[in-house]
């Protein structure tokens, strides 16, 4: 893989130095931006090609909220991992379907971050077993201001055969090889679910499937 470029946004500085020392023996990844709020995020991501961000969420000035809800409208190719004290589930699924790309809790391990890192550049997303506790126990719930009527939730066989494999996180150029289609025919139906689901990433089209029990 190549070289990873990541940003960390957090007031702590004791954090934000702890986990560039933690991760610093893996040379796959590089910190080019780090910054104590939102504010101070999106000031430099415009200047820095970041494709991945390690946001918290409680910072002064823009939190993390509504940082990772800018960046998931203005720089769409950069992946946001959440990293917080906050074991709240309601966090979770706010973030999850509003531009985040995975949650960790701040006690993960540097190999988890680095798993984690790696695995929203290679899949689009990264579930860690909290996240898919939150959503084994919220199964079929819904979740309010997201599409309902049971006509947007039918699937095409061959939809549904590709949100599956999503799901058990397959690339979409896997996908295409197992399917037999083209990698441009999988990202077409891939960006056709998102938009009739109202998530905002593939991470976010996971946690609705899961949630919403589209997948067998």
């Amino acid at each position: 893989m190549n070289e990873i470029t990541v940003a960390i946004a957090d007031d702590h500085q004791l954090f934000r130095k702890g986990v560039i020392h933690s991760l610093s023996p893996y040379r796959q990844i590089r910190f080019m931006v780090e910054a104590s709020n939102g504010d101070e995020l999106l000031a430099l991501l415009a200047a820095h090609p970041i494709q991945v961000v390690l946001m918290d969420l409680k910072m002064p000035g823009k939190d993390g909220i509504e940082t990772t809800k800018i960046i998931s409208r203005d720089y769409p190719n950069i992946k946001v991992l959440v990293v917080s004290m906050h074991e709240d589930e309601r966090f979770v699924h706010h973030l999850m379907e509003n531009g985040a790309h995975g949650y960790l809790l701040k006690n993960a391990e540097p190999q988890e971050m680095l798993n984690a890192i790696t695995e929203v550049i290679e899949k689009g997303y990264y579930l860690n077993d909290f996240v898919n506790r939150v959503l084994l126990r919220n199964a079929g719930q819904k979740q309010k201001g997201l599409p309902s009527l049971e006509q947007d939730k039918v699937l095409s066989d061959r939809e549904k055969m590709v949100l599956r494999l999503i799901c058990m996180e397959f690339t979409a150029q896997e996908i295409a090889q197992k399917m037999e289609l083209s990698s441009r025919t999988v990202e077409a139906i891939k960006d056709r679910l998102m938009d009739r689901f109202g998530a905002k990433n593939t991470a976010g089209l996971v946690f609705f499937a899961v949630r919403n029990n589209l997948i067998d």
